[in-house]
């Protein structure tokens, strides 16, 4: 299975993101912003988490027009997996690949620490897991997640809402932590799976995401 990492100025967790696809067992290709065009034969796409352009716009506003991102959006509407962490969730909904905004946590602070999620929804990037709920870290300034009360509803009962924290940090609708798309194949989430995949980091709690997209993608 063969994962691309993109990195815009500004990316802060793309080498984090890529070592956790490349020890799950994927072959990792790292794409520059500029780039036009994915790599051949690419399975996955990883937006990383960090501050892209510096969030002087949106956050992830600036990096959803890059030209990288055009080709995104195509393999992305031709059925392809993608995976946003924190600032790659910002840029998954600026890009209209997920519905909703990333908006400043409600109590105006950056937040950074370990939080619980519960696992509320069952995708290719959740069927790794063989509990209920995890604990992975999370560091952002605009994490809080909003969408209309028809967009909540909806993916609610589409069982859309992949992770809900357990006690939110940020103010986001309903405990959102992280969404995916109608098809289940993009996910979008403000913690970060990458931080968490070896005892050395503090907690494995992320690595069966990664462990379980390459075992589904390789039996599918």
């Amino acid at each position: 299975m063969r994962a691309a990492v993109i990195t815009f100025p500004g990316s802060n967790c793309d080498r984090d993101l890529a070592i956790a696809f490349a020890n799950a067992g994927f072959d990792v290709t790292r794409v520059w912003h500029k780039d036009t065009t994915l790599p051949e034969h690419t399975d996955i796409v990883g937006l990383p988490g960090g501050f892209s352009f510096g969030d002087y716009l949106r956050c992830g506003a600036i990096a959803a027009q890059s030209p990288i991102c055009r080709d995104v959006v195509r393999f992305a509407d031709g059925g392809g997996f993608v995976l946003g962490v924190c600032n790659g969730f910002q840029i998954l909904t600026e890009t209209g690949l997920l519905p909703g905004i990333l908006m400043r946590n409600a109590g105006l602070t950056f937040v950074a620490k370990p939080v619980d999620l519960r696992i509320t929804g069952r995708s290719i990037f959740t069927d790794g897991y063989r509990v209920n709920r995890i604990t992975v870290p999370v560091a952002h300034h605009d994490g809080n997640y909003q969408a209309s009360d028809d967009e909540l509803d909806q993916l609610d009962a589409e069982g859309r809402v992949a992770f809900r924290y357990v006690d939110t940090p940020n103010g986001a609708a309903r405990d959102i932590a992280g969404i995916t798309s109608a098809n289940g194949r993009i996910l979008g989430m403000m913690p970060h799976p990458e931080r968490a995949i070896d005892p050395a980091l503090g907690d494995t709690d992320g690595a069966p995401l990664f462990a379980g997209l390459i075992e589904v993608m390789n039996t599918a």
